[in-house]
């Protein structure tokens, strides 16, 4: 990157990488979730949380039937931990209109389809000064190269550079080393790959110096910001369809995912599209502390997620707002098979 301030830079020339191949990671394809599991599998869930899992259910398959948006906002952990393929499957039926995630959701996404495997194992690399220096990052920071010169959004980018064999090629081909994987091998559980086959956003909320590719000489923060900021008007623009309401998930996001969402509801409603009767759910970890979300004494109360998704913004516009307190191994696959069980029922 030039700079031409009065300050020295870091030169990210110095950098020393190493093929992806050769990086030891935890997760592979065979640990991903198999979809037709879920189906038949039984899951550690409360009888209320599960009621409410099977509420946000109904309101998705009810919000696809008419025509309503279901805006999904996901962290990493939920690709890391190997859900992709659940959300793959929703994506292939229509009942997510529009996939929201940080940029290391889209890293963990990029990696499976490349190499079907990812999720790096950080104290044995962080320790050599590896972590996060694995040479193929280079092809994220390329296709957001490309992609802004297009006008682009970030999620686009890369939907594209893993599903259009022309892109991919010029990706490729400009970067690529000898030893560098050439093609993305594993489509079919990559959400970038289901989204842009299926004409739906998968829309990127990136920082800068908060994600691996940041850190390579390739990295380009003017494509990165451009191309993330295109998917913020893009994810806002979703927003705008919610008049007669929706449904809106934030999984294990406790600030980008809530921060987006707020500031994108303000944009609509400032316009006129004020989102009635929504639908919101955040599943996270912690309690929820409901009491205290307007208790600025409380540090409870700032735990974004549950103030703006659960509390505010349904609040503000006559919605309901849940919480879903519990491991994503099991609140999401649940929450997917009571979706297809609904789903099934509607259709037939």
């Amino acid at each position: 990157m030039e700079y031409n301030g009065k300050y020295k830079l870091f030169d990210s020339r110095k950098i020393i990488t190493y093929p992806l191949l050769e990086r030891i990671n935890k997760v592979k394809l065979e640990d991903l979730i198999k979809v037709e599991s879920t189906k038949s599998s039984l899951y550690d869930i409360d009888d209320s949380t599960a009621v409410n899992i099977d509420n946000i259910a109904l309101d998705i398959v009810n919000a696809y039937t008419l025509n309503k948006p279901v805006i999904v906002f996901s962290g990493a952990h939920l690709v890391k931990n190997g859900l992709g393929p659940l959300l793959v499957d929703l994506i292939d039926r229509k009942l997510i209109t529009l996939f929201a995630g940080n940029a290391a959701s889209a890293i963990h996404d990029f990696e499976l389809a490349l190499i079907g495997e990812t999720s790096e194992y950080v104290p044995e690399a962080l320790e050599k000064g590896q972590f996060g220096m694995a040479y193929e990052f280079a092809y994220i920071n390329v296709a957001l190269k490309y992609g802004n010169l297009l006008k682009l959004g970030y999620g686009e980018s890369l939907g594209k550079m893993i599903c259009d064999p022309a892109f991919s090629e010029k990706v490729i081909n400009e970067v690529s080393r000898c030893d560098s994987p050439k093609e993305f091998k594993h489509q079919e559980v990559s959400i970038l790959a289901a989204c842009y086959r299926n004409n739906i956003p998968y829309t990127i909320h990136a920082g800068i110096g908060t994600d691996v590719i940041d850190q390579h000489p390739s990295f380009d923060g003017e494509a990165k910001g451009g191309c993330s900021g295109r998917d913020f008007l893009i994810y806002t623009n979703e927003t705008t369809k919610l008049k007669n309401g929706g449904v809106i998930l934030n999984i294990g996001s406790a600030v980008t995912g809530p921060e987006v969402l707020l500031k994108a509801i303000s944009m609509a409603a400032n316009i006129g599209s004020f989102p009635k009767g929504i639908i919101t759910a955040d599943f996270d970890l912690r309690n929820f502390y409901h009491e205290q979300m307007k208790d600025e004494t409380s540090q409870n109360y700032y735990f974004r997620d549950q103030k703006s998704v659960v509390t505010r913004i349904p609040e503000a516009f006559g919605g309901k707002g849940y919480y879903i307190k519990g491991n994503q191994l099991n609140t999401v696959p649940f929450l997917y098979k009571m979706i297809i069980k609904h789903f099934n029922n509607k259709i037939m």
